[in-house]
């Protein structure tokens, strides 16, 4: 009788020695019945609940074949922990005429595979309760009951598994992902600047733009993972297998459902920029409905800066691109309708364009708020570096502690190759640490000159720059759209009339708190800080 044997275990907190233990209960099984062993199959640290599994299924393609008589393993529950493949692999071996046996039962008979597959199957039922239940403990603490996200670091104070804290190195990553997405950069421009930078991406890999995006309805991404904003939650999806695949698929659970607990200490993002990244996203899944559920490449931002936003006069229709960069009535050319056949250079419409917004954002109530948001701007980007300066310091110290624990060891005679490697990553990383302060300390204290309102003018004279500039050009797109509602071109004896709609000065009405009638501070900065941030280094030099 030629026999095989399979031998399995389930996680990788179990022990590499359980599949030889097995193996070895089995071979004296095979011994003391005369059969002649010729093969071994193994899983190591995979799951019984489902049949797809590399050793499982070589063994199955051998049965086939009959290259065995005799199948051994250590119990049932090896084989599989469901009830229907273990009867579906009962049903296959005996219709082969290939025999089942463990040492404990010996030869498995279909009472066997009906009452001991029951028992695996509501073991595994159990299993599952009891992690749910300990991960729903975790979560009601504040504690992780999962893996590790981007922007943290393990903190288990007192033996406490599941302890995070903010792993600030990576929390500015992760604010300045988030700031860019809100200044409109698409999830793949700001990927391709990580990458180009070299920044480390989630356990080392390079950045990719579904890291970034994920999905909103999982909650999956950078951009939807609530820890950021300060806010654990679990039970958002259930997992389930697809009996025919055996992959896992994610279901998204009812909000009711969700368990949700407030961590603040956790908190990267705040308010204000999380929600500006939702309003976003909103905008942008709004759009791809609009658009009938097409790729995302047609949500994607308009290629011209008035793309979208020219009406004609005459029809109503838009004014869309004809040939080679200029626009005209798409309802003339495509239906003969419209009689405005008059078309005009883009770069020509777009420098009138902004030359009625250069007009428009000189209302002294904008360059008031220039004035208030440019100082905002300073004061938030100092608060920031002297952040940065003391979590570097900090830091310094700490690495410092950690040399001399390792130069101590050296001493004491514990040098070995990895302690090496271990001393030059501390000493490398001492040294940029110290660069980092140098730097910071070495920065000059900016003055602000009184008469901010002449730097603002001057700004909003060269408004077309700040689409030369990489760091600027997004969030000027986008800022620069939402302050135009329609241009309207009518045609005349000259050629055409452009006439501007968006009233700038709106801005401060609509944004204005109903309480306090003022203008709130985080909407008059996304409408304005481009000009303030892109003015901010030039403008105070030498001042």
């Amino acid at each position: 009788m030629r026999a095989v044997i399979y031998a399995r275990y389930s996680s990788d907190l179990q022990s590499e020695a359980s599949i030889e233990d097995q193996v070895e209960v089995c071979r004296r099984l095979i011994a003391a019945n005369g059969w002649e062993l010729v093969k071994v199959y193994d899983d190591r640290a995979l799951s019984g609940g489902s049949r797809f599994r590399p050793g499982y299924e070589a063994l199955l393609q051998d049965a086939d074949t009959k290259t065995f008589d005799v199948v051994v393993a250590e119990s049932l529950d090896r084989l599989s922990r469901k009830l229907a493949d273990i009867a579906a692999l009962h049903d296959q071996l005996n219709y082969l005429g290939i025999r089942m046996f463990t040492p404990a039962t010996g030869e498995i008979s279909p009472m066997h595979i009906g009452l001991i597959g029951t028992m695996s199957q509501m073991f595994v039922a159990d299993l599952a309760n009891k992690v749910r239940r300990g991960q729903l403990g975790r979560t009601r603490a504040g504690k992780s009951s999962g893996g590790l996200p981007y922007g943290y670091e393990v903190a288990n104070e007192g033996g406490e598994r599941g302890g995070r804290k903010v792993k600030e190195a990576e929390a500015r990553i992760v604010r300045r992902i988030f700031k860019e997405f809100v200044s409109g950069s698409s999830p793949r421009a700001i990927a391709k600047r990580l990458n180009d930078e070299c920044v480390p991406g989630p356990a080392g890999h390079d950045w990719r733009d579904t890291t970034i995006r994920g999905q909103f309805d999982r909650g999956t991404g950078f951009l939807n993972n609530e820890i950021y904003a300060g806010r654990r939650v679990w039970n958002r999806c259930t997992y389930v297998k697809n009996p025919k695949t055996g992959k896992r698929i994610a279901r998204v659970n009812p909000p009711e459902a969700w368990e949700v607990t407030q961590v603040p200490e956790q908190r990267i993002i705040p308010d204000a920029l999380w929600e500006a990244a939702k309003v976003r996203q909103a905008a942008i899944r709004h759009k791809m409905t609009a658009l009938g559920g097409q790729k995302l490449n047609d949500a994607h931002r308009p290629r011209f800066l008035l793309s979208g936003l020219l009406k004609c006069g005459a029809c109503g229709g838009g004014y869309t691109i004809n040939g080679k960069d200029r626009y005209g009535c798409a309802t003339h050319r495509s239906k003969g309708t419209c009689n405005n056949g008059n078309s005009i250079k883009r770069q020509a419409l777009e420098e009138r364009v902004f030359a009625g917004l250069r007009e428009r954002l000189m209302a002294p109530e904008l360059v008031e708020a220039f004035s208030r948001e440019f100082h905002a701007e300073l004061k938030d980007q100092t608060r920031d570096l002297q952040k940065n300066q003391g979590e570097a310091q900090r830091e310094l110290k700490a690495t410092d502690r950690k040399i001399g624990a390792v130069v101590d060891a050296i001493e004491a005679g514990g040098y070995n190759a990895s302690i090496k490697a271990r001393l030059d990553r501390l000493e490398a990383r001492k040294r940029e640490l110290e660069n980092d302060i140098a730097s910071a300390s070495s920065a000059t204290i900016v003055r602000i000159h009184p008469d901010l309102a002449t730097i603002y003018r001057r700004k909003v004279e060269q408004l077309e720059t700040l689409f030369e500039n990489e760091t600027s050009k997004d969030e000027a797109f986008q800022i620069v759209r939402s302050l135009i509602d329609r241009v309207e071109l009518s045609p005349t004896a000259d050629g055409l009339e452009a006439e501007l709609h968006g009233d700038l000065a709106g801005i401060l009405t609509l944004c204005q708190d109903q309480k306090e009638k003022r203008p709130t501070a985080e909407t008059v900065r996304r409408q304005l800080s481009v000009v303030a941030r892109a003015g901010l280094e030039p403008a105070t030099q030498g001042l």
